[in-house]
């Protein structure tokens, strides 16, 4: 496995990982609407692109292939995390988290703060992060539970 930063001709692997992760891998633990109402919250293929560039965006290749993305934003958020369901369950997601937190160690950010979903948890968890409250995105039988979670970046938080 290989990462490298994002590139513009990324937006549509990223898109499409991102797409097929929540439809696919989060549908074990959200409703089918919540599941249409995550998928349809990423605006169009430009403002995905957009917000891709501005936030530090970090890709995992395997043989070729964009397999998962994270980003990290100025102050120590990371906003997306997630993996093509065709590469799940082979760490890409623990690498990927660990890049970031070590970038944000780099920066001398204090600490590190994400909203995982049900799905996402246990890989933070696993990276010292804690859980500091709970969001629900979306609305009526769209919302979906999400965890405010948060890593304190102190030199003793176990990667």
């Amino acid at each position: 496995m290989e990462l490298r930063a994002y590139a513009a001709g990324d937006a549509e692997a990223t898109l499409a990982i991102f797409l097929r992760a929540v439809r696919e891998t989060a549908r074990a633990h959200y409703s089918p609407e919540q599941v249409a109402a995550w998928a349809a919250d990423y605006g169009d293929l430009d403002s995905w692109a957009a917000a891709r560039a501005a936030a530090h965006t970090q890709l995992a290749i395997i043989d070729g292939h964009v397999a998962g993305f994270t980003d990290l934003v100025d102050h120590g958020y990371i906003d997306m995390l997630f993996v093509d369901p065709d590469f799940g369950r082979q760490g890409i997601a623990s690498a990927l988290l660990a890049s970031m937190v070590a970038l944000a160690r780099q920066r001398g950010l204090p600490a590190v703060t994400t909203f995982a979903s049900l799905t996402s948890r246990p890989v933070f968890e696993r990276h010292g992060f804690v859980i500091t409250g709970e969001r629900y995105f979306g609305e009526g039988d769209g919302a979906a539970k999400t965890y405010q979670m948060r890593c304190v970046l102190d030199g003793t938080t176990p990667l």
